[in-house]
Protein backbone atom coordinates (compact mmCIF):
# COMPACT_ATOMS: atom_id res chain seq x y z
CA UNK A 1 0.00 0.00 0.00
CA UNK A 2 1.38 3.41 -0.94
CA UNK A 3 1.95 5.93 1.82
CA UNK A 4 -0.81 8.34 0.73
CA UNK A 5 -3.30 5.45 0.70
CA UNK A 6 -2.41 4.21 4.18
CA UNK A 7 -5.29 4.15 6.63
CA UNK A 8 -2.99 4.56 9.65
CA UNK A 9 0.70 5.19 10.26
CA UNK A 10 1.29 1.79 11.88
CA UNK A 11 2.07 -1.32 9.84
CA UNK A 12 -0.52 -3.76 11.19
CA UNK A 13 -1.43 -6.50 8.71
CA UNK A 14 -5.12 -7.21 8.28
CA UNK A 15 -6.27 -10.39 10.02
CA UNK A 16 -8.18 -13.13 8.25
CA UNK A 17 -11.72 -11.83 8.62
CA UNK A 18 -14.68 -14.03 9.40
CA UNK A 19 -17.61 -14.29 7.01
CA UNK A 20 -19.63 -12.23 9.50
CA UNK A 21 -17.11 -9.37 9.43
CA UNK A 22 -16.77 -9.53 5.66
CA UNK A 23 -20.57 -9.30 5.43
CA UNK A 24 -20.50 -6.29 7.79
CA UNK A 25 -17.94 -4.56 5.53
CA UNK A 26 -20.11 -5.34 2.50
CA UNK A 27 -23.13 -3.85 4.29
CA UNK A 28 -21.11 -0.70 5.02
CA UNK A 29 -20.14 -0.47 1.36
CA UNK A 30 -23.76 -0.92 0.32
CA UNK A 31 -25.27 1.58 2.80
CA UNK A 32 -22.49 4.19 2.97
CA UNK A 33 -20.71 3.71 -0.33
CA UNK A 34 -17.50 2.98 1.59
CA UNK A 35 -15.99 0.96 4.40
CA UNK A 36 -15.00 3.55 7.02
CA UNK A 37 -11.24 3.65 7.46
CA UNK A 38 -11.68 3.34 11.22
CA UNK A 39 -13.04 -0.17 10.64
CA UNK A 40 -10.17 -1.01 8.31
CA UNK A 41 -7.74 0.28 10.94
CA UNK A 42 -9.16 -2.16 13.51
CA UNK A 43 -9.15 -5.06 11.02
CA UNK A 44 -5.72 -6.24 12.24
CA UNK A 45 -7.54 -7.86 15.19
CA UNK A 46 -11.09 -9.03 14.68
CA UNK A 47 -11.81 -9.15 18.42
CA UNK A 48 -10.84 -5.47 18.80
CA UNK A 49 -12.84 -4.61 15.68
CA UNK A 50 -15.91 -6.36 17.05
CA UNK A 51 -15.57 -4.65 20.44
CA UNK A 52 -15.23 -1.26 18.73
CA UNK A 53 -18.21 -1.77 16.42
CA UNK A 54 -20.46 -3.18 19.13
CA UNK A 55 -19.76 -0.26 21.46
CA UNK A 56 -20.09 2.28 18.64
CA UNK A 57 -23.38 0.77 17.47
CA UNK A 58 -24.74 0.68 21.00
CA UNK A 59 -23.82 4.27 21.79
CA UNK A 60 -24.60 5.86 18.45
CA UNK A 61 -27.44 3.81 16.96
CA UNK A 62 -29.40 2.12 19.74
CA UNK A 63 -32.46 3.43 21.56
CA UNK A 64 -31.71 6.61 23.50
CA UNK A 65 -33.34 9.83 24.65
CA UNK A 66 -30.71 11.46 22.41
CA UNK A 67 -31.37 11.60 18.69
CA UNK A 68 -28.78 10.28 16.26
CA UNK A 69 -28.09 13.89 15.26
CA UNK A 70 -27.48 14.88 18.89
CA UNK A 71 -25.03 12.02 19.35
CA UNK A 72 -23.20 13.02 16.17
CA UNK A 73 -23.12 16.64 17.39
CA UNK A 74 -21.44 15.45 20.59
CA UNK A 75 -18.94 13.43 18.53
CA UNK A 76 -18.03 16.54 16.54
CA UNK A 77 -17.65 18.81 19.58
CA UNK A 78 -15.45 16.30 21.42
CA UNK A 79 -13.40 15.81 18.27
CA UNK A 80 -13.09 19.57 17.86
CA UNK A 81 -11.72 19.93 21.39
CA UNK A 82 -9.24 17.13 20.64
CA UNK A 83 -8.41 18.33 17.09
CA UNK A 84 -9.10 14.83 15.75
CA UNK A 85 -8.85 15.09 11.99
CA UNK A 86 -10.48 11.72 11.25
CA UNK A 87 -13.53 12.22 13.46
CA UNK A 88 -14.07 15.86 12.48
CA UNK A 89 -14.24 14.88 8.82
CA UNK A 90 -16.30 11.69 9.28
CA UNK A 91 -18.72 12.94 11.93
CA UNK A 92 -18.92 16.40 10.40
CA UNK A 93 -20.29 14.63 7.30
CA UNK A 94 -22.81 12.78 9.50
CA UNK A 95 -24.01 16.04 11.08
CA UNK A 96 -24.40 17.60 7.64
CA UNK A 97 -26.39 14.57 6.44
CA UNK A 98 -28.61 14.21 9.52
CA UNK A 99 -29.31 17.93 9.90
CA UNK A 100 -29.70 18.57 6.18
CA UNK A 101 -27.65 21.72 6.73
CA UNK A 102 -24.05 21.81 5.44
CA UNK A 103 -23.39 25.15 7.13
CA UNK A 104 -24.49 23.80 10.51
CA UNK A 105 -22.23 20.76 10.22
CA UNK A 106 -19.24 22.87 9.22
CA UNK A 107 -19.92 25.41 11.97
CA UNK A 108 -19.94 22.67 14.62
CA UNK A 109 -16.61 21.39 13.29
CA UNK A 110 -15.06 24.87 13.46
CA UNK A 111 -16.62 26.23 16.67
CA UNK A 112 -19.89 24.98 18.12
CA UNK A 113 -20.33 28.24 20.05
CA UNK A 114 -20.87 30.06 16.73
CA UNK A 115 -23.75 27.76 15.75
CA UNK A 116 -27.40 28.64 16.22
CA UNK A 117 -28.36 26.16 18.94
CA UNK A 118 -31.43 25.54 21.08
CA UNK A 119 -30.98 25.86 24.84
CA UNK A 120 -31.07 22.04 24.98
CA UNK A 121 -28.26 21.65 22.47
CA UNK A 122 -26.20 24.46 23.97
CA UNK A 123 -26.35 22.78 27.41
CA UNK A 124 -25.52 19.38 25.91
CA UNK A 125 -22.53 20.62 23.93
CA UNK A 126 -21.21 22.83 26.75
CA UNK A 127 -21.25 19.75 28.98
CA UNK A 128 -19.54 17.61 26.31
CA UNK A 129 -16.83 20.26 25.91
CA UNK A 130 -16.31 20.60 29.66
CA UNK A 131 -16.16 16.84 30.19
CA UNK A 132 -13.54 16.65 27.41
CA UNK A 133 -11.24 19.55 28.29
CA UNK A 134 -11.51 19.49 32.08
CA UNK A 135 -12.90 16.11 33.19
CA UNK A 136 -11.36 16.18 36.68
CA UNK A 137 -13.01 19.54 37.37
CA UNK A 138 -16.47 18.55 36.14
CA UNK A 139 -18.93 18.14 39.00
CA UNK A 140 -22.57 17.23 39.50
CA UNK A 141 -23.28 20.98 39.45
CA UNK A 142 -22.23 21.00 35.79
CA UNK A 143 -25.25 18.78 35.12
CA UNK A 144 -27.74 21.40 36.36
CA UNK A 145 -28.03 23.11 32.92
CA UNK A 146 -28.74 19.70 31.41
CA UNK A 147 -31.56 19.04 33.87
CA UNK A 148 -32.84 22.59 33.30
CA UNK A 149 -32.89 21.89 29.55
CA UNK A 150 -35.01 18.78 30.13
CA UNK A 151 -32.43 16.00 29.99
CA UNK A 152 -33.16 12.95 32.13
CA UNK A 153 -30.49 11.25 34.19
CA UNK A 154 -30.43 8.47 31.58
CA UNK A 155 -29.84 11.02 28.81
CA UNK A 156 -26.99 12.55 30.83
CA UNK A 157 -25.48 9.06 31.14
CA UNK A 158 -25.74 8.70 27.36
CA UNK A 159 -24.11 12.11 26.80
CA UNK A 160 -21.24 11.18 29.11
CA UNK A 161 -20.85 7.77 27.42
CA UNK A 162 -20.66 9.29 23.94
CA UNK A 163 -18.16 11.88 25.23
CA UNK A 164 -16.04 9.14 26.78
CA UNK A 165 -16.12 6.97 23.66
CA UNK A 166 -15.03 9.78 21.36
CA UNK A 167 -12.27 10.89 23.68
CA UNK A 168 -10.92 7.35 23.44
CA UNK A 169 -11.32 7.04 19.69
CA UNK A 170 -9.89 10.52 19.09
CA UNK A 171 -6.74 9.52 20.91
CA UNK A 172 -6.36 6.28 18.95
CA UNK A 173 -7.04 8.07 15.66
CA UNK A 174 -4.55 10.82 16.50
CA UNK A 175 -1.88 8.39 17.72
CA UNK A 176 -2.11 6.34 14.51
CA UNK A 177 -2.56 9.32 12.16
CA UNK A 178 -5.79 7.71 10.94
CA UNK A 179 -6.89 9.12 7.59
CA UNK A 180 -10.54 9.82 6.85
CA UNK A 181 -12.07 8.32 3.74
CA UNK A 182 -11.89 10.91 0.96
CA UNK A 183 -15.62 10.43 0.28
CA UNK A 184 -16.53 12.05 3.61
CA UNK A 185 -15.28 15.46 2.47
CA UNK A 186 -17.97 15.83 -0.17
CA UNK A 187 -20.90 14.17 1.61
CA UNK A 188 -24.08 16.15 2.26
CA UNK A 189 -22.71 19.41 0.86
CA UNK A 190 -25.86 20.54 -0.94
CA UNK A 191 -29.24 21.32 0.54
Amino acid sequence: MEREEAVISLDLPRAELSEETQAYFEKCQEKLGLVPNVLLAYAFDETKLRCFTELYNDLMLSESDLSKLEREMIAVVVSSANHCHYCLVAHGAAVRALSGDPAFGDTLVANYRAAELSDRHRAMLDYAWSLTVRPAETTAEDQRPLHDAGFSDRAIWDIASVVGFFNMTNRVASATKMRPNREYYGMARTT
